[in-house]
């Protein structure tokens, strides 16, 4: 991408990459797959452009409640990353990764089993895997750069932001955006498990949702169709991926083994899925609006 050798590069993530385009940033989502905190060194075709077309629907979506940091798609988008980045507010980010479940799985599962409770809030007796909690909980955890990031409750939260009335508005935002999202999601035939949100402040101070929203990389989908609490779900998301790396034996520490063939070809296709169902388009109209070129075979 020699579009992009000219930008200055402000960070490099496991996903994203963020370009400094002076009033404004640029966001661009790779290819590249991690898992337990560990990039693959194959990446999957597309993915890129099905998180950046997921977010935009869902920040459109969402604006009501929160506004976000979304400034544009085409405008100031190098030819060479449309459709796999968007030019976005320059933002604060806070240190918080704002976690929102709606049912009971992962490590939230895990959690209970153990405890009863799930990060120290006390569940109701009996519930299984993939059961619908009561009400959504909000489960936020510290935001680092290297290794993993560590569960907080809201005592914690407020601890780290220093501001106890930011807390309150993150985890009060973060559960109506799940909300909204989960109840348009469910019409499409999704159910969206929990999800995973970031946000920021601006130069006012005011609250505003960056990086993703509700995409197969910070979110699980299952598909309503045949769900059944009682055991996993199939999944829309990278938990696929995520099965199969458990599955081979890897300790989860890098270096993450090389994805075989025939998963990636199945995690295309549950990402597309996903963006299509969410959006109600096909993936094509995305990289028309966008200007952009499809990677992978096919869609």
């Amino acid at each position: 991408m020699s579009e992009l050798v000219d930008l200055p590069l402000v960070a490099s993530g496991k996903v994203r990459d963020i370009y400094d385009l002076g009033d404004r940033l640029l966001l661009v989502a790779s290819d590249r797959v991690s898992t337990y905190d560990a990039v693959h060194p194959n990446p999957v075709p597309d993915k890129g452009k099905v998180l950046t077309a997921i977010s935009a629907f869902w920040f459109e979506h969402t604006a009501a409640i929160v506004p976000n940091h979304l400034l544009s798609l085409t405008d100031g988008v190098p030819t060479a990353v449309r459709g796999r980045a968007m030019a976005v507010r320059k933002l604060k980010m806070l240190p918080v990764e704002c976690i929102v479940r709606g049912y009971i799985t992962g490590s939230g599962w895990q959690d209970y089993q153990a405890t009863g409770a799930i990060a120290g809030i006390r569940l109701p007796v009996g519930l299984r895997e993939s059961e619908q909690l009561p009400e959504p909980l909000y489960t936020p955890s510290t935001k680092v750069n290297v290794g993993h990031d560590q569960a907080i409750d809201f005592a914690g939260t407020v601890k780290v932001l220093g501001d106890r009335d930011l807390a309150q508005r993150l985890r009060d935002t973060s559960i109506a955006i799940y909300q909204h999202c989960a109840a348009y999601a469910r019409e499409q035939g999704i159910i969206l498990a929990d999800t995973k949100l970031e946000f920021g402040l601006d130069a006012d101070g005011e609250l505003v949702l960056g990086d993703e929203v509700c995409t197969p990389d910070s979110s699980r989908f299952w598909p309503v169709a045949g769900y059944e609490p009682g055991h996993g779900q199939p999944s829309f998301d990278k938990q696929f991926v995520r099965d199969w790396a458990t599955a081979t034996g890897w300790d989860h520490n890098p270096p993450a083994p090389a994805i075989p063939a025939d998963v990636v070809a199945k995690t295309r296709e549950k990402y597309l899925e996903a963006c299509e169902r969410i959006t109600g388009a096909p993936f094509s109209a995305w990289l028309e609006q966008t200007g952009a070129v499809a990677t992978g075979e096919g869609r």
